[in-house]
């Protein structure tokens, strides 16, 4: 029997040359895992070389990973972040760089110089200090001595931009942060202030550029995606405000405002899209009841009040519904007379009314503003071509008698409809003008075709009514001008008609 210590003493024989052989294999590791992250940093060198920045980084990660205290990995990986436009993963590998290696200079002014680009004057003077002293001399000196004396002009500007700020003074501090952020173009605090310059001085255009910039510089901005909501709102774009405030919302589902306002803007959105379903359908009524309910919903935003007002404006004039589209789109071209879609539109609802001459003008108008729009080179010519032949009255179509109708069919007729169009009886502007209108023409159809010598002339093709056709003829029948004032007319009297106008 092979006894304990037998055992013991063979064990013990061989452990020295385990113990190499364990080591052997340890070393081979170790080679192994050296030369793989030489060739990682070598690749990665050539491909940041020759550009390939996305591969080169992929070489940089497996040597930072192979070894974790290899400053220069993390530096070229730095570099490789900076040239791919990521400065805020830059940043961290310099830091580190500067952990592992504090007498890095390079790394320590790179680092100064994003840190500047951030707004952080403190931090960035700091690191051109330690340049300084580690290297009083040289070109990375006078780097760090430039950008260390812009430094310091910066903190004078920013402690003046404040002071401005607070004074309400946002003309002059908006100008001094626009120094501030040439230089500083990463500093979120600098842009939210600048932006709140611009709101109180009206450019909101200006203030929107800067707010989008602080939602992607900042971590979980919801502040400015609120404020950008609220001003694509303020300005009438109530999709682009949907979009930033569920960027709010999606940041913090609980943040009261956004969520406050979103609930709004989404309603309104809703409804904008529903009326303007409602025109493509052709379903013209029920857009305007929905564009009224737009007004209902948000009546102290004036560009969606505006919105509302043209689009029932554009609904009345595509539902035939003239006389009140008239009157809607003059309300709305009162405040905003070159508006060129609200133009074309009061324009086609004149020409449903017969009112050429109108439409003629707003069409004139309108081309003023859009000469190369085709719709309205073809409704300005059909206004014209209807005027001209509405120039050329049928008397008998005007009065709704046959050709051979009698006097006594003709004035019961004409009596009929003077009671109806009388200018009297309508109150609305653009009613009563039409009216006006509408009246003269009776009134003319009746003296013509109850007069044997002008029904006489009118049934030969000569209209005693056109001023063309009686030139050089005395006694001539004229009517012109405005319509101001109608007097001593009674239509179902007994006595000769007769017309008394007042012209100014």
């Amino acid at each position: 029997m092979v006894s304990m210590e037998h055992v013991a003493r063979k064990i013990l024989t061989y452990v020295p040359y385990v113990l190499v052989l364990i080591d052997m294999r340890y070393e081979g590791v170790n080679c192994g895992r050296e030369a793989g992250v030489d060739n990682h940093m070598e690749m990665g060198k050539k491909l940041l070389a020759a550009g390939q920045l996305a591969d080169a980084l992929s070489h940089f990660h497996a040597v930072v990973d192979g070894d974790p205290k290899n400053y220069l990995a993390y530096y070229r990986r730095a570099t490789v972040y900076l040239a791919m436009g990521k400065s805020k993963s830059a940043l961290p590998d310099l830091t580190r760089v500067i952990e592992l290696k504090p007498d890095f200079t390079s790394a320590r002014l790179q680092r100064g110089n994003l840190l500047l680009k951030q707004g952080k004057l403190d931090e960035a003077e700091s690191d051109f200090r330690n340049v300084l002293k580690a290297h009083p001399s040289g070109k990375e000196a006078s780097e760090a001595q430039d950008q260390l004396t812009k430094s310091v002009e910066l903190h004078r500007l920013v402690a003046q931009a404040k002071t401005r700020y607070d004074s309400k003074d946002y003309s002059g501090a908006a100008a001094q942060l626009d120094t501030i952020i040439e230089t500083c173009v990463w500093d979120v605090a600098s842009r939210e202030m600048r932006a709140e310059c611009l709101i109180q001085m009206g450019e909101m255009g200006k203030a929107i550029s800067d707010l989008k910039a602080a939602s992607k510089l900042k971590n979980d901005n919801t502040q400015a995606f609120y404020q950008l909501s609220t001003i694509y709102y303020q300005l009438g774009d109530h999709e682009m405000s949907l979009n930033e405030v569920r960027e709010c919302l999606k940041l913090d589902p609980d943040h009261k405002q956004c969520y406050s306002h979103y609930k709004q803007v989404k309603k309104l959105n809703k409804q904008i899209q529903s009326a303007e379903e409602l025109i493509q359908e052709q379903r013209y009524e029920d857009a305007v009841s929905k564009y009224e309910a737009v007004m209902a919903t948000e009546p102290n935003v004036l560009h969606f009040s505006n919105l509302a007002k043209q689009r029932i404006c554009h609904a009345l004039t595509h539902g035939q519904q003239a006389a009140r589209a008239i009157s809607e789109c003059s309300r709305v071209l009162q405040a905003d007379p070159h508006n060129v879609n609200v133009l074309k539109d009061r324009a086609e609802a004149y020409i449903q009314e017969e009112q050429y001459e109108d439409a003629i003008k707003d069409y004139e108008t309108a081309s003023k503003h859009s000469e190369n729009d085709r719709q309205i080179k073809e409704g300005l010519e059909k206004a014209q071509r209807l005027l001209k032949q509405s120039q050329k009255r049928d008397y008998y179509k005007i009065l709704g008698v046959k050709r051979t109708a009698q006097k006594k069919e003709i004035i019961k007729a004409y009596r009929k409809l003077a009671q109806q169009w009388h200018p009297d009886n309508f109150h609305d502007p653009e009613e009563k003008k039409r009216a006006e209108k509408k009246f003269i023409d009776i009134a003319q159809a009746k003296e013509v075709l109850t007069d044997p010598e002008m029904r006489n002339k009118y049934d030969h093709g000569e209209d005693p009514m056109d001023p063309e056709s009686q030139q050089g003829h005395r006694g001539g029948h004229h009517f012109h001008g405005d319509f101001h004032n109608f007097q001593g007319f009674n239509p179902f009297g007994s006595g000769p008609f007769n017309f008394k106008f007042n012209f100014n």
